[in-house]
C-alpha cells in the first residue's frame, strides 16, 4: 500500500474522535446526566488502560517465554522492563507534578490577585483554564499518546502488505476513537453546571488535534519502520498519564455522590470499549 492510501486510513482512523466532540457544548446538564456522562468516561478510559498494559506487555512476555523455551536470553526482558517503568513513572508523574505546578500558578486569579502573579499566569497559559477543561485536556493527551501507538500499528501492517489488516485495524481503531472524544468533553459538563461559558469549537477542534492527531503521525511512522521498543515507550506513557485522569475523575464522582448512576455509566463505558475492540480481534490481532 502506498504512503498515501496508509496516512488516509491513519486520518480516518483519527478523525472519528471528532464525533464525540459537539457534548462538550451541551447546555448546563442535570447533575445526574453529567455524574452518568463522568462515569462513562471513566468506563472509557478503564477500558483503554487495560488496552495498553496488554500491548506494553506483550513484548515482555515474548521475551520471558522464548528464554523459558531457551530459545532467547534474559536481556530483551530487561531492556522492555526497564522501557515499561520508565514510561509509566514519566506518564504518571509527570502529570502529578505539573498538575501541581499549574494550581500553584493558578491561584492568582482570585481575587486578591497581584498584577505579577496574574502575568505569570497567563505566561503560562494552562494555568488559566477552568479545572474541568484543564481535566479535559489531560485526558485528549493520554488518549493520544495511545492513539500514536495504534497509529504505528496501521503503519506497520499497511507497509508489510497486510491491505486486509490494516483497513480492519482502521475500521476498529476509528470506532475506539469515536468514544474516546466523547471521554475527552465528558468532563467540560462541569464548567456548564458551574456557570461557565461553553467551550468554543476552537478549543474543541483543539482537543480533537491533540487526542487524534498522534494516529496520523503514529501511522506515518510505523509505514516507514517498525519498533516494539518505541511502542512499549508510548503505551505506558498513555498508561500513566490515564491512570492519573482516571483518579481525577473518580474524585469528582465520590464528592457528587449517587453511586448507581455512576456504575451505570462506567458499565457503558467498559462495554463500549469491549464491543469496539472485537472488530480488531475479529482480524487476529
Amino acid at each position: 500500500m502506498g504512503t498515501g492510501q496508509t496516512l488516509l486510513l491513519g486520518a480516518i482512523a483519527g478523525g472519528t474522535i471528532l464525533l464525540g466532540m459537539p457534548l462538550g457544548r451541551m447546555d448546563r446538564p442535570a447533575p445526574s446526566l453529567r455524574l452518568a456522562l463522568n462515569g462513562t468516561a471513566i468506563g472509557v478510559l478503564l477500558f483503554l488502560v487495560w488496552d495498553v498494559f496488554s500491548g506494553a506487555w506483550e513484548p515482555i512476555d515474548a521475551s520471558l517465554s522464548a528464554f523459558h523455551e531457551g530459545t532467547g536470553d534474559l536481556w530483551p526482558v530487561v531492556g522492555y522492563t526497564a522501557l515499561f517503568t520508565g514510561g509509566l513513572v514519566v506518564g504518571l508523574m509527570s502529570l502529578v507534578y505539573y498538575e501541581r505546578v499549574l494550581d500553584r500558578l493558578g491561584r492568582p486569579f482570585g481575587p486578591g490577585a497581584t498584577a505579577v502573579g496574574e502575568m505569570q499566569a497567563r505566561r503560562l497559559g494552562l494555568a488559566g483554564l477552568t479545572p474541568a477543561r484543564r481535566l479535559a485536556l489531560l485526558i485528549a493527551v493520554g488518549i493520544g499518546l495511545h492513539n500514536f501507538a495504534e497509529g504505528l500499528a496501521i503503519g506497520s501492517a499497511a507497509a508489510s502488505g497486510a491491505i486486509g489488516l490494516a483497513t480492519l485495524l482502521v475500521v476498529g481503531f476509528a470506532l475506539h476513537n469515536a468514544t474516546e472524544g466523547f471521554g475527552i468533553v465528558a468532563p467540560l459538563a462541569a464548567d456548564r453546571e458551574a456557570g461557565e461559558p461553553k467551550p468554543s469549537w476552537g478549543l474543541l477542534l483543539g482537543l480533537a488535534a491533540i487526542g487524534g492527531g498522534p494516529t496520523f503521525l503514529g501511522t506515518l511512522l510505523g509505514h516507514t519502520f517498525t519498533s516494539e521498543a518505541l511502542s512499549v515507550v508510548f503505551l505506558t506513557l498513555a498508561a500513566g498519564s490515564i491512570l492519573y485522569v482516571v483518579v481525577q475523575l473518580l474524585g469528582v464522582a465520590q464528592r457528587a455522590g449517587r453511586r448507581d448512576v455512576l456504575a451505570w455509566g462506567l458499565l457503558a463505558g467498559l462495554m463500549a470499549g469491549f464491543v469496539t475492540d472485537m472488530v480488531v480481534t475479529a482480524g487476529g490481532v
